[in-house]
């Protein structure tokens, strides 16, 4: 491979280009590609997400690579991806013994443990479960009897009008379960016919591994009730089967609780041991790490008997002190950084950035943008930014770009995002008319503009 192609493949890997990666290097005869050239379409197809492909190309050229730490790391980069972390910490581990003392490779080692570890324990629990389903070994105590739920619920507006239903009726339990393909538990009903949906005064749970939401614990909103007319309701328009088919989450059984996460981690019923008309694990799956599965309860009662109050694990103080260090210091996206770069109309627009967004985390105590009047104006700004730079953009383009810029910005980045809440406000600015369409070609007018670039010179 030559220097000038190498450069060039470097350029495009640091933007982040890895499609035109892939298309140039495969665009080379497959006997002209050497050692160098496979090597790297197998990393740019690991950084487009496709695993099995960088595999394949990796694999073609084991034997060369069995002395190279580098080749060593991105097949176990692939395979972590692939969940296949028993493998990928071979792999790790060898890439680390050929080339001691890199710390990017010691952190994929220990998280190829640890994911390794957790997949085990997992195997385990779930022959157990499938053991124990054969023998047909079930309680006959009566539900919650051990436990008051007199004092359980929260009783506030927001979950009578967003998750408090009508008691279910023997009719509509059979219906619900009818749709949703699966027996619900008894202990989950007897809740519902107590009190149909709504908001528990405690609303953590404790686990032994880590997730997106914290280390050592995850947060519910709220539970969902038997019905389809509130939309967190098991059948609601945010339900069970809008979250499987919609958003992505594994059809291995029915979501029971959303997130404050607003979408992107949830807590489900799992019938994979069980069967369909079986007793269901309670799990928890992360969206943000790839719909990563933790195990939290045998049982729905043990799960909601385990809940405790968010206060044993307040650090709310601690995570806004982050938060803000992260507006503050942060390194911006690859991208967020290019489209100020090109900004003459505001001096030092970066500082202004960080301003807009320390209000935001000082409001908020995190740093996220929902539907408030300090995150509209972070949506103008970045819409206002990137359709300076590229003018020609559609609707479909936008929404798939936005979160290359802050939503999921690494450093100076929110780690998720809830895509309805750009679309929101999209049509909102549009019936606004201060975004207008044409030629398919969306931007903001040249009034509004002005009114933004005034509003990130004064802040």
């Amino acid at each position: 491979m030559d220097q000038v192609l190498i450069e060039q493949l470097n350029r495009w890997h640091e933007e982040d280009e890895q499609q035109r990666i892939v298309d140039l290097l495969l665009s080379v005869p497959e006997e002209e590609r050497d050692y160098e050239t496979i090597s790297r379409l197998g990393r740019a197809y690991n950084n487009l997400g496709l695993y099995e492909e960088a595999l394949n190309q990796l694999e073609d050229i084991a034997e060369a690579g069995q002395q190279d730490p580098v080749w060593h790391f991105r097949v176990g980069f692939a395979l972590y991806h692939l969940k296949r972390y028993e493998e990928a910490t071979q792999s790790f581990r060898t890439s680390d013994k050929l080339e001691t003392g890199n710390q990017n490779t010691e952190s994929w080692l220990k998280w190829s443990l640890q994911k390794a570890e957790k997949q085990q324990r997992q195997e385990l629990r779930m022959a157990a479960k499938r053991a124990a389903a054969v023998e047909g070994s079930a309680s006959e105590e009566a539900p919650f009897s051990n436990m008051s739920l007199d004092d359980f619920w929260d009783d506030s507006e927001y979950a009578r009008k967003a998750y408090l239903s009508e008691p279910p009726t023997d009719k509509l339990i059979a219906s619900i379960e009818e749709e949703l393909g699966y027996k619900l538990p008894a202990s989950y009903l007897a809740l519902m016919k107590q009190q149909n949906g709504g908001i528990p005064k405690n609303t953590c749970f404790p686990t032994e591994d880590p997730t997106s939401w914290a280390e050592d614990h995850i947060a519910i909103t709220g539970i969902l009730g038997i019905g389809r007319e509130k939309s967190y309701s098991l059948c609601g328009d945010l339900g069970s089967r809008f979250m499987i088919e919609e958003w992505g989450y594994p059809d291995i059984g029915v979501v029971i609780c959303d997130c404050p996460s607003a979408g992107h981690d949830l807590v489900m019923l799992d019938y994979r041991a069980c069967g369909r008309d079986g007793e269901p694990e309670v799990i928890h799956v992360d969206q943000e790490s790839d719909y990563e599965i933790t195990f939290l309860a045998e049982n729905f009662e043990e799960f909601i008997s385990g809940l405790v109050s968010e206060e044993e694990y307040d650090t709310s103080e601690e995570d806004k002190e982050a938060a803000l260090y992260k507006v503050a210091h942060g390194k911006f996206s690859s991208l967020l950084e290019e489209l100020c770069n090109r900004v003459s109309e505001v001096e030092q627009i970066d500082q202004k950035i960080r301003s807009i967004c320390t209000r935001v985390v000082e409001e908020k105590g995190f740093f996220s943008f929902h539907a408030d009047e300090l995150s509209y104006l972070m949506y103008d700004v970045q819409f206002w930014l990137y359709t300076k730079s590229y003018p020609d953009t559609t609707r479909e383009q936008y929404l798939a770009v936005y979160e290359k810029m802050i939503a999921f910005g690494g450093e100076f980045g929110q780690g998720g995002y809830a895509p309805g809440w750009i679309s929101e406000w999209l049509d909102h600015r549009k019936k606004e008319g201060r975004i207008v369409q044409e030629n398919g070609h969306i931007r903001f007018t040249d009034q509004f503009a002005s009114e933004v670039i005034q509003q990130l010179r004064d802040a």
